[in-house]
């Protein structure tokens, strides 16, 4: 099989399990946790790196902003054996009663963005794979982590969500919002392959704070510790599921 043209990998080069962030620099901040880790490529916002976690082997790959991005990525890691799919990203929050720092494992995404409508009808559901859900809370509860479990929604336009369309979301009690797993879900479903999503709350959207708004950084501090333990619930769950 030919060298894929935008992750620029190929048949052998990387696992049956990927953890897939969308930042590129998240990538490195999973390394740090596994054992002998091999960068494989890097191009554009994809940087795909190899690595052991517990005698499991696993790709890294980020997936970059959005669910354009998002697909390519899991269309081209598909197509050289990866089978398994975990995002582990942030999110903002969409009910009050969700804090900055808190984590998230999705049960489903609602479709609002553009990329998963043109593969199939917006009415087909967007879900995790039942075993990568189930794993991603036990590993959270076996490390005596909270996280709050439920639906959430991808979105394409990050500066364009209204005060109608959040309160739209918090009344139909989407958890929070983020921009790849619908598509994350339903790509991975077509192609008869497991996905799952753990993400890190980064503002909360319903209180009117979004991410760098009070900030000169990205994340919030507390978000930024709190995506290490989301990194730890995920490393731990994909033992369960090799």
């Amino acid at each position: 099989m030919a060298k894929q043209p935008h992750l620029l990998v190929e048949e052998g080069d990387v696992n049956d399990i990927a953890l897939i962030p969308g930042d590129p620099g998240r990538v490195d901040r999973i390394a740090k946790q596994c054992d002998n880790v091999e960068e494989v490529a890097q191009n554009r916002e994809y940087k795909v790196v190899n690595a052991e976690y517990e005698g499991v082997p696993l790709t890294i790959s980020s997936t970059g902003i959005g669910c354009p991005s998002a697909a390519i990525a899991i269309e081209e890691l598909s197509r050289v054996g990866v089978e398994t799919f975990i995002r582990v990203g942030t999110i903002g929050a969409l009910q009050t009663d969700i804090e900055v720092g808190d984590m998230i494992v999705a049960t489903g995404a609602a479709k609002e963005e553009g990329t998963s409508k043109r593969y199939e009808s917006e009415v087909y559901p967007a879900v995790p794979d039942y075993d990568v859900l189930t794993s991603l809370v036990d590993s959270a509860e076996a490390n005596d982590e909270d996280v709050h479990v439920g639906p959430i929604v991808s979105d394409d336009a990050f500066y364009n969500e209204s005060d109608e369309y959040v309160d739209d979301w918090n009344d139909a009690g989407l958890l929070a919002i983020e921009m790849e797993a619908a598509t994350v879900f339903s790509l991975a479903r077509r192609k008869g392959l497991r996905a799952g999503a753990i993400c890190t709350v980064d503002g909360n959207l319903v209180a009117g704070t979004q991410k760098g708004a009070d900030s000169d950084e990205e994340l919030p501090e507390k978000a930024k510790n709190n995506v290490e333990r989301a990194i730890s619930i995920t490393l731990d769950a994909v033992t369960d599921l090799a």
